[in-house]
């Protein structure tokens, strides 16, 4: 019997299925932990998933409409975007929040790592609070044609809750941050 923290399964081959520079697809032959043959699939992103809940000091929070090519749906989502490996995360963060909302902020919080799919992926997201905002010009990138709405916070909590909001790492954010608020950490 295995140790549960060691790797039950075994590997037998891997094959890379497809490549670009974001993603990276290989199949892996293996066994798995009840001894019997298989395949696992990988996707491993080459970015971090980043996202910012940025706060005023009045408690409104900024969200970013766009459409979203994958999902054939228009979706409401905080500042997000990818930052790579090899780059702070807080470095990416401040560019995101910056190109998406115009928005600088001040005072920075990491409140989340998390992992958005790993039964496929291993795609890490880091979700960060920002305060002390100020408004500058946005920069969104050539594939971005984005909205932005500025609202009250419990107005994007009641969003998430009757399920306007369905982006995970927005979703994440803002119960986090709800329950920080409720418990006199925000």
């Amino acid at each position: 019997m295995h140790h549960p923290t060691e790797n039950p399964w075994q590997i037998s081959s891997e094959k890379e299925i497809y490549d670009n520079p974001w993603i990276n697809v290989t199949e892996y032959q293996v066994i798995n932990p009840a001894g019997k043959p298989g395949i696992y699939g990988k996707l491993h992103y080459k970015n971090l998933a980043i996202g910012i809940l940025p706060l005023d000091e009045d408690m409104n929070t900024y969200l970013v409409g766009q459409y979203r090519f994958v999902l054939d749906q228009y979706s409401w989502e905080m500042p997000e975007g990818g930052g790579p490996l090899r780059t702070d995360p807080l470095e990416s963060a401040k560019r995101e929040l910056l190109e998406e909302t115009g928005l600088k902020a001040g005072e920075w919080t990491e409140i989340q790592r998390m992992h958005l799919s790993n039964s496929v992926s291993d795609e890490l997201a880091i979700i960060y609070i920002a305060r002390g905002l100020q408004q500058f010009d946005p920069e969104p990138e050539d594939t971005e044609q984005l909205i932005i709405n500025k609202v009250p916070f419990i107005k994007a909590y009641e969003m998430v809750q009757n399920g306007e909001i369905t982006d995970s790492l927005t979703v994440a954010a803002i119960l986090k941050a709800r329950l920080m608020q409720l418990e006199n950490r925000l």
